[in-house]
């Protein structure tokens, strides 16, 4: 066994294995997360009607000929106000039933792999499984890149200097609770700006912060965008955000 090998170890009959997979370059997966994706018996992750999955498109130059995989895909997306009872009744369903399925293979004593953009522990719909079946299964959370410091990294953005105080807002917040906290941080950055950008950007603005703000959109992947908030259309990309930089000190 190579030391690479034994850094990735193997997989464990009948464990849920939440697997960050980073920003969108699968050259940024740790080596853990690169080993499971080969070890798993199943490869689970989560896509929106019609797409093939971006998780499962980051692992894909990893993926084995043969591996098992469960496509979980969303019966709504951003296409529903996510503070709609609408959304809620069909996203809160889905998940039951997922929790389900994955459930009945680690019964099994199948090891499954569910991939998770980013890190499973921030923004992701892996937590939502990890509610339902970690008091009953072995659970194990492989970190991973998030889609900020992949993004702020990709605009050459240093975010946080000395003392600042970075603020992560989700893009969804109502236009005056977004410049309430704008207002309040040294640093941020504004998750989930798609449809929500026109509003984002207003908020920016009105917080006097449009001339700091980069526009990131599918940051690290073969078809990233940047440029400054100021520039911007009203709607974004799904896989986008808004970078803030502190100003603090700098020695």
């Amino acid at each position: 066994m190579s030391v690479l090998d034994s850094l990735a170890g193997t997989a464990t009959a009948g464990t849920l294995y939440g697997i960050g997979v980073g920003p969108g370059d699968a050259r940024y997966l740790t080596l853990r997360a690169a080993g499971l994706v080969q070890a798993v018996d199943v490869v689970a992750y989560f896509a929106k009607i019609g797409s093939p999955g971006n998780a499962r498109r980051i692992v894909a130059p990893l993926l084995v000929a043969g591996r098992a995989e469960m496509r979980l895909e969303y019966p709504v997306t951003d296409e529903v106000p996510a503070d709609s009872l609408d959304y809620q009744q069909k996203i809160g369903g889905f998940y039951r039933e997922t929790a389900t399925a994955l459930a009945a293979l680690l019964r099994q004593g199948k090891s499954v792999g569910l991939l998770a953009e980013g890190d499973p522990f921030f923004y992701g719909s892996f937590m939502h499984m990890w509610r339902r079946l970690s008091a009953d299964f072995p659970v194990e959370v492989v970190p991973g890149v998030t889609g900020m410091s992949g993004c702020w990294t990709r605009a050459n953005l240093p975010i946080t200097w000395g003392n600042d105080a970075l603020a992560v807002l989700p893009g969804t917040l109502g236009e005056d609770e977004l410049v309430e906290r704008l207002r309040l941080a040294d640093a941020a950055v504004i998750m989930k700006v798609g449809r929500n950008l026109a509003k984002v950007r207003r908020a920016v603005e009105t917080a006097g912060l449009l001339s700091r703000a980069v526009y990131v959109e599918r940051g690290t992947m073969a078809d990233e965008r940047i440029l400054p908030l100021a520039e911007c259309g009203a709607t974004g990309a799904y896989f986008a955000m808004v970078l803030i930089p502190g100003e603090g000190r700098r020695l």
